[in-house]
């Protein structure tokens, strides 16, 4: 058995697969793939273990040929797999959910702080030694404690951020998305409602939905102003939630007050003015870089693509049809 595995990952998972036997290439390019050397070290593989920058589609399903069975995806979304096409060929998809949603929630957590206490602002305020003594209007910032949390999708890694934003610091928390969980609600205190409603009420709006065609530009121009002008915006789902374009310019024009985002329209690129915003904390992509997470993203990658090869179902199954 084959198995291609299209970027370095941690080794717990490499390992796995190699004990049963499988020849495992890992790819030594250093970065994304060029689609080209993609089509060609995937020829003849069972198996492919894909990132989320890399595009699997009917393309490639037919270049690695009729001998692919699964494409495990080191990711929760999969967005970067063209479904129809896997289940038009009887390949089977999956991805890593679960292991990653405590690291997710608190990254998003992390970012809520960091923007609304002006971390990187007061760090770098610090490394250029402007520092000449206490003041009291000093980078005055926002406390989260008995602030109101707007969730934008109460999904595993949302209720995560419920909870520990409920339980440790009291904050109401109110959330929108396709499907109303009254069990979460009664244990978590959340009040359910509409999108609309969310964006007037929140003082910190924190995104956890997939991206799907009905959640591209969820957030948008017209969602941003009717935000508070106080409110923060966080995003650790997926970049084109947001219309990066038009949150820069309400950032400029403090049509809101700051956001924190881990994730980008067009990564690896940023809509042009992001970056040089100071109402802003900017992370690369990192809300599951942990090593107790990746080391578990990579174990379960793994164990899907042995399930499959074994003739077995996977762990975690992504519905292709």
């Amino acid at each position: 058995m084959k198995i291609f595995v299209t970027r370095k990952i941690p080794e717990a998972g490499i390992n796995l697969l190699k004990q049963k036997g499988y020849e495992v290439e890992v790819s030594d390019y250093d970065g994304v793939l060029p689609r080209e050397k993609l089509l060609e070290k995937i020829k003849g593989a069972d198996a492919i273990l894909s990132l989320l920058t890399d595009k699997i589609d009917g393309e490639a399903m037919d270049a690695a040929g009729s001998r692919l069975k699964i494409v495990a995806n080191y990711a929760v979304g999969y967005d970067n797999i063209d479904l129809k096409a896997a289940s038009e060929r009887k390949i089977i998809v999956a991805n890593t959910p679960e292991v990653l949603t405590e690291s997710v929630a608190e990254h998003a957590i992390a970012l809520m702080f960091a923007i609304s206490r002006r971390i990187v602002e007061s760090d770098q305020f610090m490394r250029d030694g402007k520092y000449a003594g206490w003041s009291p209007m000093l980078f005055l910032g926002n406390d989260l404690a008995g602030k109101v949390l707007g969730l934008v999708g109460l999904g595993r890694i949302g209720a995560e951020v419920a909870k520990r934003m409920r339980d440790g610091f009291g904050m109401k928390i109110i959330y929108s998305d396709v499907k109303r969980n009254e069990e979460l609600e009664q244990k978590y205190n959340l009040q359910y409602v509409d999108l609309e409603t969310l964006l007037k009420e929140a003082d910190f709006v924190s995104i956890h939905v997939p991206l799907i065609p009905g959640t591209k530009h969820l957030i948008g121009e017209a969602q941003l102003k009717i935000m508070k002008k106080s409110a923060y915006l966080i995003n650790t789902s997926r970049g084109p939630v947001i219309d990066e374009k038009s949150l820069v310019e309400a950032l400029k024009n403090k049509t809101i007050k700051g956001a924190a985002l881990d994730v980008f329209e067009e990564e690896p690129k940023m809509a042009p003015g992001l970056a040089e915003l100071s109402n802003t904390v900017l992370t690369p992509h990192t809300a599951s870089a942990t090593e107790e997470t990746r080391k578990a993203m990579s174990e379960l990658a793994a164990k899907n693509i042995i399930a499959v090869l074994s003739g077995q179902s996977p762990l975690t199954p992504v519905k292709t049809s």
